[in-house]
């Protein structure tokens, strides 16, 4: 099993959510985040005065997938979030040692 995380634009979340749900993904997490790479910020222009935000508002999403939906996955998420501009975000597989379903007590992919 993996856990695949995706730093992602806002507004391709609904892309990235459907996008997966014919993979048979039936979970994810999103938690909004901001940080920076490449871009490094940008300037922004409030009330007629110039400022400069070092951290850009941005998606992260964490989802749990067996090892042999690894490779559609990360297709599916860079295919929906991609806009070809700088800042579009990046993907990273961990490895998941165990998962387990408080609810029932499956565990590992079951819990998927």
């Amino acid at each position: 099993m993996k856990m695949i995380i995706a730093i992602i634009k806002p507004f391709k979340l609904d892309g990235v959510r459907e996008a997966l749900t014919p993979l048979g993904i039936q979970g994810l997490t999103v938690t909004e985040v901001k940080g920076f790479g490449r871009q490094k910020g940008q300037t922004e222009i409030y009330r007629g005065a110039e400022y400069n935000v070092s951290f850009l508002p941005k998606v992260k999403l964490e989802v749990a997938v067996a090892d042999s939906l690894v490779a559609a996955t990360i297709e599916a998420i860079i295919k929906a979030a991609h806009t070809g501009k700088i800042g579009d975000g990046k993907i990273f597989v961990i490895d998941l040692e165990k998962s387990v379903r408080i609810r029932t007590g499956e565990t590992d992919e079951a819990a998927l």
